[in-house]
């Protein structure tokens, strides 16, 4: 599978593309003046106590307190299933990482399980067991990679506990024993950094979002790189020489006069993922609904009708909609709870090669998933952990007009409205004029379609009504004003 990574870079915003085949599959986007605090470790002050919630509130120097809970506190603490009034005090220093960015009205998520990554290895000073991705399934790779670094711990005399990564496949002892090298370093400043700091501070900062991507994000089938500013590929390029020079071949410098993004036609991807409707080559579509609570997606045929049978015309469809939905996943980051609607389907292998298909395609994801089966409703429910602002969040903002509903009332619904308002204004005042203020196309229906309506109401309350249209108002709102 042909992997790019493409980096769009700006003073104001880095943009990280990832490419697969030519579709875009994944964006990021780090704004300089709203960066990413995920990864992050400060020596926070406990601010709040909660029993109720079994949690804390831990000022770590942001607008708003972060968010720490019982059960996020340190795995080699002797007490860690006592309650968390047991952990913790208020006015307490508590070394923790951020996991999780602000979003909206919540503050930002934390560990007292400090991690730190490097290229092979996840280093957890607190731990003392060696852990292997989930991702990698072969058990026998399982058993080496977990041989070597065990020993690549005893040889650098480390009592603590690592994570092998994913993309880490084959690597020896010796990898392990460079990063180690590494990450210990990073630890021992982290260490002598919390003791000289007044709490809150910040004691370490995750590596800029260019420098993750080269860490998170390349894997043995990346076969390049592209950063369209020539100083962050220098950059970039010295940093990967010296940490990572397996990589430096990867790196490169695009020189056209077509701006990346387009050239790959990144914007108009990036605008389709902030529709709600997503079409299939084969004529069906999904439409993506994204509120507080969960997402929900719906699979419709659409115009695709089929050659054969039903069944068969579903199946294709639903199949089709699988692999639309493990992009789309990735694409618009989307987090929390999600369920789908697939075709109903009778045939129970055509609901297993669906679910099959779902799981595929949502191998690449980074991002932990869990995926249930069909429940008696016929939806598909799966998880996805939210650790940053989706996309839809990140670049757009509810709309005025309907405060992020996606619906406003019908100019029809706001006459009725404005009808009783004058009524009860002439009930409970002595009223000599009213006066009707409303946006245009309100006051184009009462003109028009309503006149009749209007024109009996003046005769009911025996006073003429002034309308006067304000294109400043949004159609549900009016004002009726009496004198």
């Amino acid at each position: 599978m042909r992997h790019e990574i493409l980096l769009n870079f700006t003073p104001l915003e880095t943009r990280v593309a990832v490419v697969e085949q030519g579709l875009l599959q994944e964006i990021r986007i780090e704004r300089a003046i709203h960066p990413s605090l995920v990864g992050n470790i400060y020596l926070g002050k406990v601010a709040r106590v909660l029993p109720g919630m079994q949690a804390c509130f831990v000022d770590i120097g942001l607008d708003r307190c972060a968010f720490l809970q019982a059960k996020d506190m340190r795995t080699s603490d002797a007490g860690r299933n006592k309650l968390i009034q047991k952990h913790v005090t208020e006015g307490q220093d508590l070394l923790v990482q951020v996991i999780k960015d602000p979003l909206g009205s919540k503050g930002a998520r934390l560990t007292a399980e400090v991690s730190l990554a490097a290229r092979h290895l996840v280093l957890m000073p607190f731990a003392s067991h060696v852990g292997i991705s989930q991702r990698i399934e072969d058990d026998q790779i399982r058993k080496y990679l977990k041989s070597i670094a065990t020993n690549a711990l005893l040889s650098q005399a480390l009592d603590c506990g690592v994570i092998v990564r994913t993309a880490v496949d084959g690597h020896t002892v010796a990898d392990f024993e460079d990063d180690l090298v590494y990450l210990k370093r990073v630890w021992d400043s982290i260490r002598a950094e919390q003791k000289i700091a007044k709490s809150p501070a910040l004691v370490f900062k995750e590596l800029p979002l260019t420098y993750r991507l080269v860490r998170d994000q390349i894997r043995s089938d990346t076969e390049r790189v592209w950063i369209d500013s020539l100083e962050t590929f220098t950059e970039l390029s010295q940093f990967v020489s010296k940490f990572m020079p397996d990589l430096a071949h990867l790196i490169h410098h695009y020189r056209g006069t077509k701006p990346i993004f387009d050239m790959y036609k990144i914007e108009e991807e990036i605008e389709k993922a902030l529709s709600c409707r997503v079409d299939l080559k084969s004529g069906g579509y999904l439409v993506i609904d994204q509120t507080e609570a969960m997402t929900t997606i719906d699979v419709n045929t659409g115009r695709f009708v089929g050659a054969n049978t039903l069944e068969a015309t579903v199946l294709r469809t639903n199949l089709e909609a699988a692999v639309a939905v493990g992009r789309q996943l990735r694409l618009r980051n989307l987090g929390g709870i999600v369920a789908i609607d697939f075709i109903e389907m009778e045939d129970e292998e055509h609901q297993r090669r669906v679910l099959r298909m779902l799981e595929r395609s949502t191998e690449d994801d980074q991002v932990k998933t869990k995926i249930s089966g069909l429940n008696e409703l016929g939806l598909v429910i799966l998880t996805r952990k939210r650790s940053r602002e989706c996309l839809s969040g990140l670049l757009q903002e509810p709309c005025p007009q309907c405060r992020g509903t996606g619906q406003i009332k019908t100019a029809e619904t706001v006459c009725y409205e404005i009808f009783r308002a004058v009524m009860r204004g002439f009930r409970e005042y002595s009223v000599e004029t009213t006066t009707v203020i409303a946006a245009p196309p309100v006051i184009d229906r009462l003109i028009d379609e309503e006149s009749d309506a209007l024109a009996d109401l003046e005769t009911f309350i025996h006073r003429p009504i002034r309308l006067q249209a304000d294109s400043t108002f949004s159609q549900d709102r009016y004002e009726v004003v009496v004198s």
